[in-house]
């Protein structure tokens, strides 16, 4: 059993894993994930040195019955007071985010000196990611802002307030040396995003080969076991 402790940071449900130590990881889940996620990742972090705090976003965990919902702006604050919180703590301040904790990290922590972050099948592009969306079930902007919020067939509704949020904040900064493990059939982030990711900050690719964003073979698993072993 990993050595854990429970906590509140502005009454969002957190947990801290490991023995007291300098360094930390800010673990961020992705959807449908929780701040129990963290377990095996910590489990390598703690062998290394590191602490790990994990948390649940809105509407996750034990915070789905909350009225605060999963919107990119109650996320970063969320994520700020986590990392208020941490940087006050720990002297080494690092990062582990998968898929839309990634999004919201980069909105959160762009200009905090973050030492290193690992990025699992990361959503770097949300403008993008939602005007493919429009596109694969033919709503136009002028639908959107009309009706506001439509559900769609694959369980995801999108949001006028979420497009506006999209594009009048851009992830166009960003200082961590980061690690990104990328499926090379991720639906949600195509190859030309990492790419353009890449070529304006400093980024280390490791791609697996004809993996989904969610990961559902063993050697694509094995493989991100591998990764995690290599750069936590």
């Amino acid at each position: 059993m990993l050595d854990k402790r429970r906590i509140s940071i502005r009454n969002i449900p957190t947990l801290v894993w490991g023995p007291d130590s300098d360094k930390v990881y800010i673990y961020v889940h992705g959807k449908m994930g929780s701040k129990e996620n963290a377990e095996h990742f910590a489990e390598i972090a703690i062998s290394r040195g590191y602490q790990v705090v994990s948390f649940d976003l809105p509407e996750h965990g034990e915070r789905k019955e909350e009225d605060y919902s999963i919107m990119p702006w109650n996320a970063v604050q969320d994520l700020k007071d986590i990392s208020n919180y941490t940087f006050n703590k720990w002297k080494e301040i690092n990062l582990y985010a998968c898929s839309l904790g990634v999004y919201f990290s980069l909105l959160a922590y762009k200009d905090m000196n973050i030492n290193k972050s690992l990025f699992q099948c990361p959503v770097l592009n949300m403008q993008k990611l939602i005007s493919n969306m429009m596109g694969w079930f033919n709503i136009t902007e002028e639908q959107l802002k009309i009706e506001k919020e439509i559900p769609t067939t694959i369980g995801e509704t999108l949001y006028w307030d979420y497009w506006i949020y999209a594009n009048e904040n851009p992830v166009d900064e960003w200082k961590s040396k980061t690690y990104i493990l990328y499926p090379s059939k991720d639906n949600l982030t195509d190859r030309a995003t990492v790419d353009n990711f890449m070529n304006t900050h400093s980024v280390h690719l490791t791609v697996l080969d004809n993996a989904e964003h969610y990961f559902k073979e063993e050697k694509h698993l094995k493989e991100l076991e591998a990764w995690l072993q290599n750069n936590i």
